[in-house]
């Protein structure tokens, strides 16, 4: 009888420690998805690409003004060469729940001089359902040393 406790507790605990394990991964994993995203909608700047920014921006391929702003963006950060990622500051590290923030990339392409942008960035859903990181807003090039505005 004891041998069994002990049995079924260890196995208790091996299922807990999994359920955690995988809670924590998918709470660490936001920044890392966030980064990925940024990476994306730099890339498709620095290509020209306007119809992969808009793609990448919810609901901009609904919206004529954000549609047109991502026009703009791709024909002033168009560069030849291969994107290189300088600094990412996620808008958030580690989440729990949902949420919505300011991510800054410093970022270049080829020989160009750095360019930093900030990005709006929400993370809707939680640690038990996972996460889907969206972009909702790019900034246009900001100086190298500013932070990201309130607005923009």
């Amino acid at each position: 009888m004891r041998r069994r406790y002990v049995i079924a507790s260890i196995g208790l605990g091996l299922v807990l420690f999994v359920v955690i394990s995988v809670l924590v991964a998918r709470a660490v994993g936001v920044g890392d998805a966030q980064s990925a995203a940024i990476t994306d909608l730099v890339k498709a700047e620095a290509s020209g690409d306007t119809n992969r920014v808009i793609s990448l921006i919810a609901g901009c391929r609904r919206d004529a003004a954000c549609r047109a702003r991502a026009a703009a963006l791709t024909a002033a950060l168009r560069r030849p060469g291969s994107v290189s990622i300088i600094d990412m500051t996620p808008s958030v590290n580690v989440a729990v729940t949902g949420s919505v923030g300011t991510a800054r990339v410093a970022w270049l392409a080829g020989s160009s001089l750095p360019r930093v942008q900030c990005v709006r960035v929400r993370n809707a859903g939680s640690v038990l359902s996972g996460f889907e990181i969206e972009l909702l807003r790019v900034s246009v090039r900001q100086p190298s040393d500013a932070s990201c505005p309130a607005r923009f």
